[in-house]
């Protein structure tokens, strides 16, 4: 294909379209990933510069940074709250700082080519909510001097559970200025060397004659002396593992019940007081965008990176074992919260018993009606279709790397809010490769987070999700014996992520975001290599590829609100019986893509009905319909459903009908009794 023409092959494979240069004011964009301080100015910037935006701030997180909404239409028209809106979400994970990237691009888009009939028609027909960086906190660890992929906020947090706070996290030991791994030689060890790249580990399998030489940590050393490396660092909440649909109840991440953090629950807040929100964008680590759901109306099977979940592995019963350091500070004490050691949420043989709308030993399985999982199949057509569009303006065909959710927002968007919720990485690939994985990806900022990259890398990345159970990045999961010996049996991560996939295809690019194994002495564990992953490659492209990627997230939005539900009122009939007596009908149509429900905000009874009303006196309503009726949900493209009222009133007088729903606007009509 020729650069010219259609889309554009970059180094690697990866597909860029081609953006045509702004009509409207062409606002300077900046160079590098920004900070909160200059983020914060910069969308200032944008608001100031246009009277079609507004920010406000919805309140601060636990480090003390406001959490922005931009709100972006036409103020001229329809009120904004009967508009149906989009919402967009940026950076519920803390180190998916490019999401709150493409948030402020898409925004740049709309208000930059607002005087172009498409943008122009969007903004004056519907409006947009922007929460850019819900997680200021955890994005603002890309800037530190130390680096290392966090995607938690600033609450203070007892990971372990051992009645301490944040008295674990990781080490800087080779002082490179990123977090990495720690492989041990271990003849207990559940992992080997790949031979086919000897910069990675692979599991070693016992049925192919394999046999471990290796255990896996997060770089750094057992400050606590309770047997676990960095299980309790800095930070505490996952914000996109802390809504209310398939909570990961007790995850070291998840935060102490739904909706616990100042970041989340201003979100919510801010949706359940604008029901008019009628599809959900979010930028985060899971995806059903680019690959919509299958027939059963399942998500894709997770991606991951296995360096990262095997260190994660090694911290993987911190949470059934939840001791403090005995005396000495290497050995085991008695259980915190008295019994047999059996932490938060156990029972008096370890294991955890769930609550709730999960099955276990307090909750039979058997009985009830389960949360729905899967998406209702008469709302694949829809998810489908927006995949298509999606697909076609960004020419992303597969992502990098993308996690199994649990509490995103995007499900509690779809499974409890009832809209259209898509959630998408916001980058990867342009074309499928064997087994699901692009060819040719991308990689974060050249030095925008603060300090030259270690390596001659721009700066890479451990984990995208994936991590074992309870797993939060460094210092996540993954369990030393006491004394900083090997991982006991069991705490062992399955293997076959996407590894040497990723590592390819950044070499392909000429970027180096792999730090190599060097060796290291360290003071527990004896002689170590320390490497692997640099923070943030994977989850974030290069930032000369952001301006471009946020400008055709901007032109999905405009075509996204083309396909949201529209009504009207179609057709109006009188017919006059004499005396005063007339039959007056009303057709409501929807005229929008989208129907104004979907059928699974049906079935969760979180979408309001589209009703007709005739504004008569109710005793004046002698048969038919009464003075509001629903019209059920109309199906788009064109569904109808007309309503009829047999009134009393005086002849030559006009009366008002009016057509309501809450996800696809307003209209009315005005007939003569004659």
């Amino acid at each position: 294909m020729e650069p010219s023409k259609g889309l554009r092959l970059l180094r690697g494979g990866l597909l860029l379209a081609g953006i045509m240069p702004f009509s409207g004011p062409a606002w300077s964009q900046p160079s590098s990933y920004l900070d909160h301080r200059s983020f914060s100015r910069e969308l200032r910037s944008l608001v100031d510069g246009s009277n079609l935006a507004t920010m406000t701030s919805l309140g601060t997180t636990p480090g003390g940074r406001e959490i922005w909404m931009v709100q972006v239409a036409d103020p001229r028209g329809t009120p904004l709250d009967q508009r149906p809106g989009i919402l967009v979400v940026g950076n519920l994970e803390g180190d998916h700082v490019v999401g709150s990237h493409l948030a402020l691009e898409s925004i740049r888009y709309l208000l930059s080519r607002s005087s172009e009939d498409a943008v122009a028609g969007a903004l004056r027909n519907h409006v947009f909510y922007f929460f850019p960086r819900l997680n200021p906190d955890g994005a603002e660890a890309m800037f530190a001097r130390v680096k290392w992929a966090r995607r938690t906020n600033d609450r203070p947090w007892d990971d372990d559970n051992d009645g301490r706070v944040d008295e674990d996290g990781p080490e800087d030991l080779n002082g490179d200025g990123y977090i990495t791994v720690m492989r041990v030689p271990d003849p207990a060890g559940a992992y080997l060397i790949d031979p086919s790249d000897p910069r990675l580990m692979k599991r070693a399998d016992p049925t192919k004659g394999e046999r471990g030489t290796h255990t896996l940590y997060w770089e750094g050393i057992d400050n606590d002396g309770d047997g676990f490396i960095n299980e309790d660092g800095p930070g505490g909440v996952d914000l996109n593992r802390n809504f209310q649909h398939a909570y990961a109840y007790w995850q070291a991440d998840v935060g102490p019940h739904m909706v616990s953090e100042p970041e989340t629950r201003a979100l919510m807040d801010f949706v359940l007081s604008h029901r008019n929100i009628a599809a959900i964008l979010t930028f985060g680590q899971s995806d059903n965008l680019v690959t919509p759901p299958n027939a059963r109306g399942e998500l894709a099977a997770a991606k991951v990176l296995d360096l990262p979940a095997f260190a994660d592995a090694s911290n993987e019963g911190v949470f059934r074992v939840g001791l403090f350091a005995g005396a000495g500070g290497g050995g085991r004490g008695p259980g915190f919260g008295g019994g047999g050691g059996g932490g938060f949420g156990a029972g008096s043989g370890g294991g955890i018993y769930l609550r709730g709308p999960l099955p276990g030993a307090n909750n039979d399985p058997s009985s009830g009606t389960r949360p729905a999982t899967t998406v209702n199949t008469g709302d694949l057509p829809y998810f489908e279709h927006i995949s298509e569009i999606y697909r076609r303006i960004t020419g992303i065909q597969s992502v990098p790397v993308h996690r199994t959710p649990e509490g995103a927002f995007f499900q509690y968007g779809y499974f409890q809010y009832g809209v259209l919720s898509l959630s998408t990485p916001g980058w990867g690939f342009s074309a499928p490769a064997p087994g699901g994985q692009g060819r040719g990806a991308a990689v974060a900022p050249e030095a925008a987070a603060g300090g030259p990259p270690a390596q001659g890398a721009r700066t890479g990345g451990p984990p995208s999700g994936g991590a074992a159970p309870g797993g939060r990045g460094p210092g996540g999961t993954g369990q030393a014996a006491p004394g900083g010996g090997p991982a006991p049996q069991g705490a062992v991560a399955r293997g076959g992520g996407a590894d040497a996939e990723l590592l390819r295809a950044l070499e392909e690019l000429g970027v180096q975001a792999f730090a190599p194994w060097t060796p290291f002495q360290h003071p527990t564990l004896g002689a170590v290599e320390i490497g692997g992953f640099l923070p943030y490659a994977t989850v974030n492209p290069p930032f000369e590829q952001v301006a471009d990627l946020g400008a055709k997230h901007g032109q999905f939005l405009v075509e996204l609100a083309g396909k949201l539900p529209k009504v009207r009122i179609a057709e109006t009939k009188v017919t006059a019986h004499g005396g005063g007596i007339f039959t007056v009908s009303a057709t409501a149509e929807n005229v929008g893509f989208l129907p104004t429900s979907l059928r699974h905000g049906q079935t969760a009874r979180a979408v309001g009905p589209t009703f007709l009303q005739i504004q008569v006196d109710p005793d004046d309503i002698l048969s038919g319909a009464d003075k509001t009726t629903s019209v059920g949900i109309l199906n788009g493209s064109g569904g109808r459903q007309t309503v009829t009222w047999v009134i009393r009133g005086r002849p030559g007088s006009q009366v008002e009908i009016r057509l309501h729903s809450q996800k696809a606007g307003r209209d009315s009509a005005t007939v003569t009794l004659r």
